[in-house]
């Protein structure tokens, strides 16, 4: 919360006194309303619902934001979805299919009139209703250009300085877009060597679309260059009428008093930037090969070539038997396994990898957190340095980390009607993308010619729904993560024919010594109100070759290479518009199967769902390139002819993709769950942690047994995902173990036998990390929790280092993090992010442990590693750190941060929407539950 002192507030109010003359808080009157277009008709009949946190809108005049500081106020719908949201931990165990909307929006098509709140229209030819319950923009255009021209115009009401923010990520230019911040040094540090592109770049990008995606690859150009026109005609309307972001005030672009300064017009390629940070973070996969390789090594190092080998693919679990599916049939769609006989694989030589240098010639507060204040107008001064810890504060993005570590996100739950209450499929679903005020997407309706849906879009590529309900369907998608990304060693060379360094910038392509290409990036900031950072730049750099992006350089048997990341969605990272496009046309999606033909056309690693009134189905979408025969995708692999892409193109990152019927998909099946799990038989994981324990068992369990009964209800599914976003992974799948072992003698320690009873308890009550009434902050069974999650990294840590050695497990923790709890001084982003239990090392604690206990493992791990394999070694192990876990105060195992004291169990797991603006608010109940979530059932079609 902001700090609350009488000189604060007396500060603000004089601010926003003074400031009031000159910024409107509101926009100007509506013009006239637009021609009303065809109706349509609505098949959910009210069975249709949704909620995105914290509110609608997303933009703040100056003065907004001065009272926020100072009383904690709010603009209108900026909030008015958070309790709601926060009200289902507590409300969702006595739910009704009535008491829904008492925690979701009413996500039915159009306003009743009695519920009309505004009506703007930015042209004659489109209308923007807004609701009074939550402010969504409902846009009806009477033309297809009018349609997306609102849904611009829109975006730019609700997300304006958002779109501004990740423009400038999305090229590499945020520190001088919004100040040098330490935590926006590395934003775009982590992003734009993602996806450098020039100015030239991005325009190819653009023109390609519209050039070579036929028809609906020129409308969707001719769409968003209407959606880009209605942004900027908000841009240029809000700067004129004084209404705009004030965020603009306190990073300098516009001064508050004369309004002298300008909001950059906004273009098509900006479009094709934002695209690359959402694409490159929700819809990725595959990377983290060289990675892979060093934790290879290790085990080979250990072990022997041959038994290291054996030990590190019974850690990689490629394709798991035991693992969580999708499609649960058994029908098998092969993808990326392992060959029989790799052909090759290029590991590095041992001690010889080095990442490649990004930043180049810093100067100034460059790498550092110096802080360099400007003297404020007194009018401002309540706001100095509101940006200090970055617009993004670290580690807040999901998805930030590298490697296995990048967070899929996301959970679905649907059920076919064979098993409902009703005999029409249910669906609960949405995307999992962290907690942000405004959030990244923002909820609208679009109605228009070849467009009918409401929904979700990530703000700035707002064209079409990505992700919502048409008039008698609805669908959503999960990050699939399937491996898109592989790793090639380039042989480096020199042009005169010198002997090349680790250091070269040419590399031999098809025989010929050819020279990388040098992009880059210069950045420079200088302190402002919102961000004091002293003054500083840097050079960013890349090096870009025909396999893709240099990330690392090493040695292979003593020859000098580079590694290099090649994405098959780089230079394509809007193609998938025509997907989107095709998904909001209720001429193209008429059933399941038009769906997944549809789902077809989105390039990016995306799990597809969808539910109308007869049918569930899924589909896996994706540029999954056809390797050559032999080459193993899970590590690097050598740059020659042999063992590129099948049809590679490097000039336009083409290659021969795998046909649509064999993408993993599913049209009926009893029930389906994704929660970031693997697909279907044979399709193989891209990285580690899918094994036999992970997060998605959560859902599968619930679902099975809701199945198992039948007569399944929105409110029982409903009930099912939030249960499910309460639970401690390790309580529910492995404390079952665990005190097995602990309790295969009697245990004696009174210490030690009073944390086993407490944990005992805690798992019978259903492992909750869970309010012991509303609002108390503190948790029923809150020292167990406190226990458990003291005592996991200790016993991963007992249970396999002493066998491993440390340097394969240093190695397999580099790959693979030991935990990801919802406490943020646990796992690796400690962001008070909601999203818990993807990755961690519960499959490896589960098979080891029964392996100790003598019970059936499919798929075990190649050597016993509790207590090398003895019962009482590994309960000797458990109980030594398990006294040492109980022993833990509070204060260490929940150390405290900018958000909470030392101690502060409920607080160390609460969401936190990290502002991207001006405006804070207050933090929730920790839930492991998506971000924007629909309830969906339909009982008719058309």
């Amino acid at each position: 919360m902001p700090p609350r002192t009488g000189t604060f507030r007396a500060a603000a109010v004089a601010a926003a006194l003074a400031l009031g003359t000159f910024l409107p808080t509101a926009s100007p009157p509506a013009r006239a309303a637009a021609a009303e277009p065809v109706p349509v008709t609505d098949h959910c009949q009210g069975q249709c619902a949704d909620i995105l946190p914290p509110g609608e809108n997303g933009n703040a005049t100056l003065v907004e934001i001065l009272g926020n500081k100072a009383f904690g106020t709010h603009p209108a719908h900026s909030d008015d979805q958070l309790d709601r949201y926060n009200g289902l931990v507590a409300g969702h165990t006595a739910l009704t299919d009535r008491k829904l909307t008492d925690f979701f929006n009413d996500a039915s098509f159009g306003v009743a009139k009695d519920q009309i709140e505004s009506v703007t229209s930015p042209r004659e030819d489109v209308t923007i209703t807004r609701d009074k319950a939550s402010g969504v923009p409902h846009i009806k255009g009477t033309t297809r250009y009018g349609t997306e021209f609102g849904a611009g115009f829109a975006a730019g009401q609700d997300r304006l300085w958002l779109m501004d923010l990740f423009r400038h990520i999305g090229r590499g230019e945020l520190t001088s877009f919004a100040g040098g911040a330490l935590a926006n040094q590395g934003l775009e540090q982590q992003f734009w060597p993602q996806a450098p592109y020039t100015e030239a770049d991005l325009e190819a990008q653009v023109e390609r679309i519209r050039t070579t995606e036929g028809a609906q690859g020129e409308q969707a150009m001719a769409d968003a260059q209407a959606y880009v026109d209605g942004i900027n005609a908000y841009r240029e309307k809000s700067k004129k009428g004084r209404y705009f972001p004030g965020e603009y005030v306190l990073t300098g672009k516009i001064d508050a008093i004369t309004n002298v300064g300008e909001i950059q017009p906004f273009r098509l390629t900006d479009l094709i930037s934002i695209a690359s940070v959402v694409g490159g973070q929700f819809g990725g996969g595959g990377g983290g090969e060289v990675q892979a390789a060093l934790s290879l090594l290790a085990a080979q190092e250990k072990y022997g070539v041959a038994e290291g080998t054996e030990v590190w693919e019974s850690f990689r679990q490629r394709e798991d038997p035991e693992a969580v599916l999708t499609v649960h049939d058994g029908t098998a769609f092969p993808y990326a396994g392992k060959p029989d006989d790799a052909r090759g694989t290029a590991l590095p030589d041992r001690g010889s990898v080095t990442p490649e240098p990004l930043i180049h010639d810093r100067t100034g507060s460059a790498g550092t957190d110096r802080k360099d204040p400007v003297e404020a107008p007194a009018a401002l001064e309540p706001l100095q340095g509101m940006y200090d810890k970055g617009v993004i504060p670290e580690g807040s993005l999901p998805g930030s980390g590298t490697g296995a570590e990048k967070r899929g996100m996301s959970n679905a739950l649907l059920v076919s009607g064979k098993h409902t209450a009703s005999g029409n499929p249910i669906a609960v679903f949405g995307p999992q993308t962290g907690y942000f005020a405004p959030q990244l997407m923002m909820l609208q309706e679009l109605q228009g010619p070849g467009i009918s849906a409401r929904g979700v879009s990530f703000a700035g590529v707002g064209m079409y729904i990505q992700m919502g309900r048409g008039q008698d369907y609805a669908w959503s998608a999960t990050s699939a993560g399937q491996d898109i990304t592989d790793t090639y060693a380039i042989e480096l060379c020199e042009p005169g024919g010198g002997a090349p360094t680790k250091d070269s910038t040419h590399y031999l392509y098809r025989g010929t010594c050819t020279a990388m290409e040098k992009l880059e990036r210069a950045n420079s900031w200088k302190p402002t109100v919102a961000d004091s950072t002293a003054a500083g730049s840097y050079l960013m750099r890349v090096w870009r070759t025909n396999y893709g992006i240099v990330t690392h350089r090493a040695t292979v048997a003593g020859k000098p290479v580079a590694y290099t990341s090649l994405r098959t969605t780089y230079r394509h990272e809007a193609d998938s518009i025509v997907g989107f496009q095709l998904l909001n046309d209720p001429g193209q999606v008429k059933d399941a199967a038009s769906f997944q033909r549809a789902a077809g056309h989105i390039d990016y690693a995306f799990n597809w769902f969808y539910a109308d009134s007869r049918t569930a189905a899924y589909f896996n979408s994706g540029m999954n390139p056809v390797r050559a025969q032999g080459v193993d995708p899970a590590l690097p692999i050598s740059a020659e002819r042999a063992y590129e892409w099948r049809g590679y193109d490097p000039a336009a990152n083409t290659a021969d993709y795998t046909p649509y019927a064999e993408h993993p998909q599913s049209s009926g099946q009893d029930y389906y769950v994704s929660w970031n799990n693997r697909q279907a038989e044979g399709y193989a994981s891209a990285g580690f942690g899918f094994g036999a324990v992970h997060r998605g068992d959560l859902l599968d369990d619930r679902v099975a047994k809701l199945v198992e009964e039948g007569g399944v209800t929105r409110a029982s599914l409903t009930r099912a995902m939030a249960d499910a976003a309460l639970t401690d992974l390790r309580g529910e799948q492995l404390l079952p173990e665990l005190l097995k072992v602990v309790r295969s003698q009697p245990v004696s320690d009174p210490e030690i036998s009073a944390a086993v009873q407490q944990l005992e308890s805690w798992r019978a009550a259903g492992s909750q990390r869970r309010e012991s009434s509303e609002g108390s902050h503190a948790y029923t069974h809150a020292d167990a929790v406190r226990i458990m999650d003291a005592w996991w990294p200790k016993l991963i840590e007992a249970e396999f280092r002493p066998g491993l050695g440390d340097g394969l497990y240093n190695a397999l923790t580099g790959s693979l993090a030991v935990d990801e709890s919802p406490a943020a001084a646990h796992g690796p982003s400690g962001a008070h992010s909601g999203s818990a239990f993807q990755y961690g090392w519960w499959g490896f604690a589960d098979k080891d442990l029964r392996q100790v206990l003598g019970q059936p493992v499919k798929g075990p791990l190649a050597k016993t590693y509790c207590g090398n394999g003895d019962l009482s070694g590994c309960r000797d192990a458990l109980l030594a750190t398990l006294k040492q876990a109980a022993a833990e105060p509070a204060t260490e195992v929940y150390p405290g941060d900018d958000s909470c004291k030392p101690g502060e169990q409920w607080c160390s797991d609460a969401i936190i929407h990290r502002p991207l603006g001006g405006i804070s608010q207050k933090s929730i109940h920790w839930q492991n539950r998506p971000t924007y979530q629909q309830v969906v059932e339909f009982p008719s079609h058309r």
